[in-house]
């Protein structure tokens, strides 16, 4: 038998005698795992790379047209104004570019039997799709001409199309939004960005917390310039110098509500967008539009992500909390620990004097913690599925995300079992120091 097998028979033995105190360390472990795991897989499901392997490679243009003296700030608005946005969308060395704005609007669909609901519409451009990897179930995407001519197309949602539709393919099936109707070319496959990074904007001003990021995709995307006649008058502003004379018609206003996003595929790209970008503030500049050239900014995704502080902020606070509700739990896992080695004093004393060496009472205290460990993890495990369950249930817009994928559930387990071992490391290290002269002379 090797000596791991005998040091694991040996621990295994110890914990069955001493059943309370077996189970008092793996609940208190268990308690701390299960707190600690089930706000860290939600704060990880929050702050994850909505775009894996694609971030990288997409940027935020920021510039900033309000009049000098307007605003006392370092840095530009989180949304471009109508002839900003449009102007850096027809031109620039980008690989692709999109304009992205969503509204409410009132959708019916004449094939289908259920009334007319009220929903959230993106209009965007057509390199909305192939830049950020849409998936599609039925049909395509718009192309760039069907921008230009003012297409009346749309996609739907995987959710709208199973509402409407019955999930079956929908193509070629007439919208009616408002007054329009418009036919659709496209059926995304479920599809749910965490966060819904696309229309982020002004988290860092949020009151309370930024869950209105974690809501699922709009349910119908029509062409940009479309969006902008068959919804015309419902499109908000993010802020306004001057107010518009009509409210929600914001084209021709100094009012900032668009967003554009731009792929750029190499660092040489990147730099090339940033000369482009500085030498489009300095032009309008000149023509007196733009006061604030310093204003102007390119981020990347992640960049964009950290600037507005998407993670809800209870749920940092949370995670704080519960990491220092395990700490706790391994404080008194150290205590139980250190009495229970020491309560084997006279054993210890016995094994030493036989011939087993520090070393091996060292071994044989720390596989012993990492049998409560492994004990801590399993029942760890089933708080935090119970926690995350409960979250489940809570009225929050990424309630239903929740879930424990592979990533977390190896780190629970790792987790447990590790910080056992770390608060096992001290008690272990003071049995194994029991001298054994005094330990056999007081038998």
């Amino acid at each position: 038998m090797s000596l791991f097998a005998y040091h694991l028979r040996q621990g295994l033995r110890s914990l069955r005698r001493t059943p309370v105190l077996t189970a008092l360390m793996v609940l208190s472990i268990a308690m701390g795992i299960g707190a600690s795991m089930t706000t860290l897989t939600v704060k990880h499901l929050l702050s994850g790379d909505p775009l894996p392997g694609r971030s990288a490679q997409i940027y935020y243009p920021q510039v900033d047209a309000s009049p000098r003296g307007e605003r006392a700030s370092r840095e530009p608005l989180d949304m471009l104004d109508y002839t900003s946005a449009t102007d850096l969308w027809r031109d620039g060395p980008a690989d692709r570019k999109a304009l992205v704005v969503d509204s409410p609007v009132k959708l019916s669909a004449p094939a289908s039997q259920g009334p007319a609901m009220m929903t959230t519409m993106l209009s965007t451009t057509a390199d909305f799709f192939p830049m950020f990897q849409v998936p599609m179930a039925y049909g395509a995407g718009w192309s760039a001409e069907d921008d230009q001519r003012r297409a009346r197309v749309a996609v739907i949602s995987s959710e709208l199309n199973q509402r409407l539709f019955g999930g079956k393919d929908s193509t070629g099936q007439m919208l009616r939004i408002r007054d329009s109707e418009v036919r659709i070319i496209g059926v995304l496959k479920p599809w749910r960005p965490s966060p819904l990074f696309y229309t982020v904007a002004g988290g860092r001003f949020a009151q309370g917390d930024t869950a209105d990021y974690y809501r699922p995709v709009e349910e119908v995307m029509v062409p940009f310039f479309t969006g902008l006649q068959i919804n015309a008058g419902n499109f908000q502003q993010f802020t306004c110098n001057t107010l518009p004379e009509q409210p929600g018609h914001l084209e021709n206003t100094d009012c900032v509500w668009l967003q554009l996003w731009v792929q750029l595929d190499s660092p040489a790209k990147v730099a090339a967008y940033q000369q482009h970008l500085q030498a489009y503030v300095q032009q309008q500049q000149q023509l007196g539009r733009i006061s604030q050239p310093e204003l102007a900014r390119l981020r990347s995704l992640m960049e964009w992500m950290d600037y507005n502080g998407v993670v809800p902020r209870d749920v940092k606070l949370q995670a704080w909390v519960a990491i220092a509700f395990l700490v706790i739990c391994l404080f008194n896992t150290v205590g139980l620990l250190l009495a229970k080695f020491l309560r084997r004093t006279g054993e210890i004393g016995v094994l030493r004097a036989l011939g087993a060496t520090r070393a091996m009472v060292f071994q044989q205290c720390l596989i012993e913690a990492a049998l409560i460990g492994v004990g801590g993890a399993v029942l760890g495990l089933l708080f935090t599925l119970v926690g995350l369950w409960s979250i489940r249930q809570q009225p929050l817009a990424y309630a239903d995300m929740v879930q424990l994928d592979m990533t977390m559930l190896l780190l629970t387990f790792a987790t447990a079992v590790a910080t056992t071992v770390i608060a096992g490391l001290l008690p272990a290290l003071r049995a194994a120091r029991i001298d054994p002269a005094l330990q056999i002379k007081a038998l």
